[in-house]
């Protein structure tokens, strides 16, 4: 249980901006102020527009990997190259997640 209050000093323009970062994340400035305090990693959530590419890049990926199957016997050639760009596909959408 938290009772015991800590304050310290910034400027008007440091509060806004931890406020800002606070609300970016989703949690209290308390509570951003703790996790930053431990060193905790305080990871921003995505915004709708921002989920959004990353459904559509889940979905490509996904249709490049099918594609890529598709040519297989046909034009191995092609296929990895398809191959290769699902990868560098699944690699962005594996920055998301960081």
């Amino acid at each position: 249980m938290k009772r015991d209050y800590i304050k310290f000093r910034c400027s008007i323009y440091q509060k806004k901006l931890l406020k800002k970062r606070a609300k970016r994340v989703g949690i209290s400035l308390s509570e951003y102020c703790r996790s930053s305090a431990f060193g905790n990693n305080v990871i921003e959530r995505l915004t709708e527009e921002q989920l959004e590419c990353y459904r559509t890049l889940v979905q490509y990926k996904n249709n490049f990997t099918r594609i890529s199957n598709m040519f297989k016997k046909r034009n191995p050639l092609l296929a990895k190259e398809v191959e290769n760009l699902a990868e560098e596909i699944r690699k962005h959408l594996y920055n998301f997640k960081k």
